[in-house]
């Protein structure tokens, strides 16, 4: 019994230390930005606000994303969500929200398809095909760009980089701890 109660002990801490490892990863990673340039931007959608304003997460995902073409170091801008349960395409009032801060209309791609994260990477694979981007900036907050940019490698795309807008939330808490199992899962 003493053996099978210092194995879970060791099993536990196993756990809690490989949870703490991986969420500092990730928190850095997110968090970093190594200045590079891209040919497109895609800027992960969130919630829309039942009023059909955006919620101050997502605008500053956009805020984040006019930076970038501002600065000259995205050519594109790619929005994606889905239709939220307020009854908006995402990807549609993130446009719209592009268009009003002097974005043409000429560099945004809409895809309203993109209820998660990994339909999202999906969609923009299928852009990719037609657009010919060969880099990626993902935008979006600083604990999900690393599993984002993690399924978008799986699915075989490499040349991919990040930048979160510097927001944060209580709820970003919840967040990193879901980040741990969905970075496994997805």
């Amino acid at each position: 019994m003493k053996k099978l109660i210092k194995y879970l002990k060791f099993i536990v801490i196993l756990i809690i230390s490989w949870f703490v490892i991986h969420t500092v990863y990730i928190i850095t990673d997110g968090l970093s930005d190594n200045g590079e340039k891209a040919d497109i931007a895609i800027i992960l959608g969130n919630k829309v606000n039942e009023d059909g304003t955006l919620s101050t997460r997502l605008e500053k995902r956009l805020e984040t994303g006019i930076e970038l073409y501002k600065n000259h170091r995205v050519k594109k801008i790619l929005v994606s969500g889905g239709l939220g349960k307020e009854g908006f395409y995402e990807g549609d009032k993130m446009k719209e929200f592009l268009i009003s801060n002097a974005i043409p209309d000429s560099v945004i791609l809409v895809d309203n398809y993109g209820n998660n994260t990994r339909l999202t990477v999906e969609n923009s694979l299928k852009f990719q095909q037609k657009y010919k981007f060969k880099s990626i900036i993902v935008v979006s907050q600083y604990f999900h760009v690393t599993r984002t940019k993690k399924l978008f490698k799986d699915l075989g795309f490499e040349n991919i980089s990040s930048v979160s807008p510097r927001y944060f939330e209580w709820r970003d808490l919840y967040s990193i701890l879901r980040e741990f199992p969905a970075y496994y899962t997805q």
